[in-house]
């Protein structure tokens, strides 16, 4: 029987080592623009917004999460200890304890308090657009995402899913479009986020964007992207039987290149927005595959 329990107990520490380990590289800060197998936490973020958000989750939320969930673990333990009923045969019949009562009502006040302050700061940041330097507009259909560049002339084009037969081995499944939003680092964008159809949601989790795409209604939303590379987001409100296949990917590239895609997408995308449905076969092909169903 000794030897049970100590082959349990080591199995038991194992388990936890390993959970310890798969913590600490979940919440470890990677380069990848991509959520991780197994990742415990946020993405690593890409601009300001993100990491404000990290930091009010890691630094205020988990500690104070912490904290109460052990000591409520520890109240439970010496409930079940030391008032069960071979313990304590004679149960007290006390009713009220003015103390506790007072306690238990001043001190989750005072952690709300505590919360709100910082949570404020922030939300204020997040909906206080500054001066702008480029303004893009996103329209969500069912279900794809078209993009409007109303600083650069007539610019506009359509986002659709790559399906697997036509994305290469580097672009990720389920997240990769035809034609990706491009803007430059280091540059205000203001989003202005509607819908055609249905309530879509633009959302970019590397930049601590989640705005509603609301047909009849402009949102408006505001990123600073502070580092190169390919973001992906979906559309994070349920709007019909496509939902999952409407992804977004937002390039950040330097202000050369951003203005190198530029003049290529101005002669490639130069068609007026309303023909864009007729002249792209991967709307077709998903008109087509939602009749069916």
């Amino acid at each position: 029987m000794g030897r049970l329990f100590r082959v349990q107990g080591h199995s038991l520490l194992w388990a936890a080592l390993s959970l310890m380990a798969t913590i600490s590289d979940g919440f470890a800060q990677g380069t990848e623009n991509l959520p991780r197998d197994y990742q415990l936490g946020l993405q690593d973020a890409a601009g300001l917004k993100m990491a404000n958000i990290i930091w009010m989750h890691n630094d205020i939320l988990m500690p104070i999460v912490t904290v109460i969930t052990l000591f409520v673990l520890l109240l439970l333990i010496i409930v079940v200890v030391r008032f069960n009923a071979r313990s304590n045969p004679n149960p007290s019949r006390t009713t009220h304890n003015t103390t506790v009562e007072v306690l238990w009502t001043i001190i989750p006040i005072l952690i709300l308090i505590g919360i709100a302050i910082p949570s404020f700061k922030l939300l204020y940041e997040q909906r206080t657009i500054p001066e702008v330097d480029m303004t893009i507009k996103a329209i969500g259909h069912q279900w794809y995402w078209s993009y409007e560049y109303p600083d650069h002339g007539d610019l506009a084009f359509d986002s659709v899913m790559l399906e697997d037969d036509e994305r290469s081995e580097t672009q990720p499944r389920l997240l990769a479009v035809d034609n990706a939003v491009v803007v430059p680092v280091d540059t205000v964008i203001r989003v202005i986020v509607t819908g055609d159809d249905v309530i879509h949601n633009w959302a970019m989790p590397a930049l601590g964007i989640k705005m509603d795409a609301i047909p009849g209604r402009l949102n408006e939303v505001w990123f600073k992207a502070e580092r190169t590379g390919t973001f992906y987001g979906m559309c994070s409100e349920l709007c019909g039987v496509r939902h999952a296949f409407m992804p977004i990917e937002l390039r950040v590239v330097s202000a050369d290149k951003f203005k190198d895609w530029l003049e290529k997408a101005q002669q490639e995308f130069s068609y007026a927005p309303v023909h864009r449905n007729k002249k792209n076969p991967r709307i077709a092909a998903i008109l087509t595959a939602t009749q069916l169903n």
